[in-house]
């Protein structure tokens, strides 16, 4: 065991890590890789696609190439080692593998990521057993990507580091949408699937079903909810987080301020019409602009896991919220 082990799992499912495109998984899927657990193994449980594994595995090749797999990391940051984890692959493991890093900004499909830099050489492999990666690059990364070659089964990717914020995404105060801070659900055009209450709760959500869902839209239209904010407040950090929304993610989002104390119906644009993606935990910086209410659609339909809109409280909101402190302690 290496002293690197003690660093946290920065692709773990646990941190919102998310394994955003793989060539192939006909044998099994390719989000087994970053899930939290140790790997485990049930003797004769087949599915329709031949015994079923707890980890990644691509079809038998039979042509040239090789199967690869992208990680977007939950925290991005250093990585200073990395575990490929075989267990249970006897007969089915990959002979070679390599991982490459990348740094990028914004939330990129797979394909849009060019810029690949080495952080494993390609090295052989062995079945049923943990290999271990000394790291010595240094640059920040966001996302991985595995390489096996040619094909085969992989149970477990761990990227071991120390995490390094963005610090333009270091936005103080507090979030003015948060349910535990007194925001409220105002409007909801579907709530087939579940509440939109969800997307205000506290914490991560761990499953889909902790998010906020839609029927399937059959129209023109869009899906939408509105808030009122906990108090008035100077909004300057949109997050909108699809984590667990795979196949259900909405294509595109906006966010809508209002100062309702100014005009209840002068709606303006804090975050427009922007493209998102599924399993991912999006964050935009914005303008910062005082707000009393919130309007989110997204497009045309689909889930969500929470949505943040952080900020600081004006010297209004500090008092309106002191105010009813007061009311309900005294």
């Amino acid at each position: 065991m290496t002293e690197w082990t003690r660093l946290p799992d920065l692709a773990s499912r646990a941190v919102g890590g998310g394994v955003v495109w793989a060539n192939d998984e006909l044998f099994a899927e390719r989000e087994n890789l970053i899930k939290p657990a140790e790997p485990v193994y049930q003797t004769y449980t087949f599915g329709h696609k031949g015994q079923v594994y707890d980890g990644w595995e691509t079809r038998r090749r039979r042509e040239a190439g090789v199967d690869q797999a992208v990680v977007r990391l939950g925290m991005p940051g250093v990585v200073r080692g990395i575990v490929v984890d075989t267990a249970f692959f006897k007969g089915n493991y990959p002979p070679f593998c390599w991982v490459e890093g990348a740094q990028v900004d914004g939330h990129p499909n797979a394909d849009e990521i060019t810029e690949w830099f080495p952080l494993v050489e390609r090295t052989a492999l062995k079945g049923d057993e943990k290999h271990f990666f000394d790291v010595t690059e240094g640059r920040r990364v966001t996302h991985v990507r595995l390489t096996i070659d040619p094909d085969g089964g992989v149970a477990r990717l761990r990227v071991h580091g120390e995490p390094l914020a963005d610090p333009r995404l270091l936005v103080g105060g507090i979030d003015l949408a948060a349910l535990e801070n007194g925001a409220v659900v105002t409007g909801c055009s579907n709530m087939f699937y579940s509440s939109p209450n969800n997307l205000i709760a506290p914490g991560q959500a761990t499953v889909m079903g902790e998010g906020w869902e839609t029927a399937r839209r059959r129209d023109d239209g869009n899906d939408w909810v509105s808030l009122r904010l906990a108090a008035p407040g100077v909004v300057q950090l949109v997050e909108l987080d699809t984590s667990h929304f795979k196949g259900n993610a909405p294509g595109w989002a906006s966010v809508r301020g209002c100062d309702e104390r100014d005009d209840p119906d002068a709606w303006f644009d804090l975050l427009p019409r922007t493209r998102l993606q599924p399993d991912t935990r999006h964050r935009f910086v914005v303008n910062a602009t005082e707000a009393t209410a919130v309007r989110l659609d997204i497009y045309p339909d689909g889930g969500m896991a929470r949505l943040r809109i952080l900020g600081t409280l004006t010297s209004e909101g500090v008092s309106h919220l002191q105010a009813k402190w007061a009311k309900t302690t005294n």
